[in-house]
């Protein structure tokens, strides 16, 4: 469709007939993404704040279900890569963000440890070197003034802010410990996500939400012990990229709820639906 005949359907939208105007935004939303460019120009030169209304309608809609088909491409996919499912989940409320911002900001970060790390240290040194420079060199930490804020759950803007929730936090010192060779993975805990250090030697776990604590198996049973929960393998092993996916999205589903914000909790449960297959943890 040329951009005129693009531009003679968007004068549609504000139609006196509804049938038309509803015709005229199914035919928009059949021509899919590609549209969007065009949308956006048309919404900046028109002044008509119903037309700009439905235009923002629009966009969203064909937004989001580009965010929908891509995480159903990525949950298809063989490996399930971490941080193209973040971005996927952060491109929902950032449709522009790019994925390569990220990596590069995260080999930053690999490169700012990297520096002060030593391959022969042992296990709980390493850990310690790395939580030296994400906690106190770049001041990554708990968002606990602003904890069900929707953006703890959006990894550009903790990558930017360096405030976050547990499940973003544990995402940005995994990938960087993994790429240097370490034997780091999330762990499902119930009402906190954390990370395990393991390898043929050692089983250690780290809490990211508190600056990098490390604790010891022992611990994890006496917290599920406080909770009156019956302790579960999961509670103790690395999960998979795909369940750190859905962790992320119920949190998102949770802070959209606690702030009121229905419609958009709404379309994140029916993301989470996509790539589902049964009842996870919550937060």
């Amino acid at each position: 469709m040329t951009e005129n005949e693009l531009k003679a359907l968007v004068s549609l939208l504000d139609d006196e007939d509804k049938q038309i105007a509803a015709h005229v935004q199914e035919k928009i939303l059949s021509l899919g993404t590609e549209a969007i460019p065009f949308l956006e120009k048309e919404w900046e030169s028109n002044l008509n704040p119903d037309v700009q209304s439905r235009i923002e309608e629009l966009i969203h809609t064909l937004q989001y279900e580009l965010v929908k088909e891509r995480l159903k491409a990525w949950y298809s996919s063989e490996n399930q890569d971490l941080l193209t499912g973040m971005w996927i989940i952060a491109t929902y409320q950032y449709p522009d963000i790019e994925l390569e911002k990220l990596k590069q900001e995260l080999e930053q970060i690999y490169y700012e440890t990297w520096l002060e790390f030593r391959p022969d240290l042992y296990a709980y040194d390493q850990v310690k070197v790395i939580n030296g420079v994400i906690f106190n060199k770049l001041k990554f930490g708990a968002n606990t003034k602003n904890f069900h804020s929707p953006g703890n759950s959006m990894i550009n803007v903790v990558l930017e802010t360096r405030k976050g929730n547990p499940i973003t936090l544990c995402v940005i010192y995994m990938l960087v410990a993994q790429k240097l060779k370490l034997p780091v993975s999330g762990v499902n805990l119930p009402n906190l996500f954390i990370l395990t250090y393991k390898d043929d030697n050692h089983q250690f776990y780290i809490n990211a939400f508190n600056r990098g604590l490390i604790f010891s198996k022992q611990d994890i049973e006496n917290y599920i012990h406080e909770l009156h929960l019956v302790p579960q393998p999961s509670f103790f092993e690395a999960c998979s990229n795909i369940e750190i996916i859905r962790r992320a999205l119920r949190n998102l589903i949770m802070s959209f709820e606690k702030m009121g914000e229905h419609a958009k909790a709404e379309e994140v449960k029916l993301l989470l639906v996509e790539i589902s297959a049964g009842g996870d943890l919550g937060v």
